[in-house]
């Protein structure tokens, strides 16, 4: 596939669920905010079309018109696409690992919680650009999707719990922001976790969003049951499950000839 210009795409609705909530928010998302990268089998009048950001990919079209060798660029990431381009993904990568994932939506009022003393929870302005990019180890996925903290505490999309000293001990953003639906990511330093902070800062960023005309939604894995107990606490409700893949190296060509592809049919596959 070859990466294709913001210009050069044809109408998004052609190809994606406009105005879904969750991760299907991404292609609004990147092409509002010029995030990530758009790829295609051929700039004219495409057959595969595919958007990649912080690692998410959404892969649609006919997998008859693009080879494994092509979707190298979507190694070590989380493609979601139609079961009909498992055969094609299977003899990309050296794996191919199903995630059921659930996206809910926010549907219950919740009351601000009280953060503890010395902590102020306010909206992310460009001045914390600073501030958002010396947190903790393992944090910074939490602004990929704007491609840094400087993208993100301009974005005027994110909340944050900040100590006296200014450090930023939580963080809720809108990870991939649609013109109906923002999903929402969240953050704790690890010291900092059982104090209601993100509950502080995912509540805030509720009402900011509802303040923009918009509805907060949530992805997470099935398993990350921290992550669907916060969502629930916090006035979120299911609203659909869904499979995507978690890709590994890509594979040489030369291996992938001789690896059994995956049956679709197969009872075992999930259904995306």
């Amino acid at each position: 596939m070859i990466p294709l210009a913001p210009r050069q795409l044809p109408p998004l609705s052609d190809w994606f669920a406009i105005g879904a909530p969750g991760t299907a928010a991404l292609p609004e998302h990147a092409l509002a905010h010029g995030a990530g990268q758009w790829w295609a089998d051929r700039a004219e009048a495409p057959r595969a079309l595919a958007v990649a950001c912080a690692g998410h990919v959404l892969l649609r079209g006919d997998p008859r018109a693009v080879t494994p060798a092509e979707l190298a660029p979507f190694a070590a990431g989380h493609v979601e696409a139609p079961l009909r381009f498992l055969p094609v993904l299977g003899a990309a990568f050296e794996r191919l690992v199903p995630v059921e994932r659930m996206v809910y939506v926010h549907r219950e009022p919740v009351a601000v919680q009280r953060p503890p003393r010395g902590v102020r929870i306010r909206r992310v302005t460009a001045g914390d650009a600073a501030a958002l990019a010396t947190r903790w180890p393992g944090s910074d996925w939490i602004h990929d999707s704007w491609g840094g903290a400087e993208g993100l505490a301009a974005s005027g999309h994110a909340v944050a719990a900040f100590d006296r000293g200014g450090r930023v001990l939580s963080v809720a953003c809108s990870y991939f922001a649609g013109a109906a639906y923002e999903d929402v990511a969240v953050a704790t330093a690890p010291a900092h976790r059982r104090k209601g902070l993100a509950h502080a800062c995912v509540t805030a960023l509720t009402a900011d969003i509802a303040a923009r005309g918009r509805t907060a939604s949530w992805s997470c894995a099935r398993d990350n049951r921290p992550s669907r107990l916060l969502a629930w606490t916090t006035g979120f409700r299911l609203a659909r499950e869904y499979t995507r893949f978690a890709t590994g190296a890509p594979l040489p060509q030369s291996a992938a000839l001789g690896k059994p592809l995956p049956d679709p049919t197969s009872p075992l596959m999930p259904l995306l």
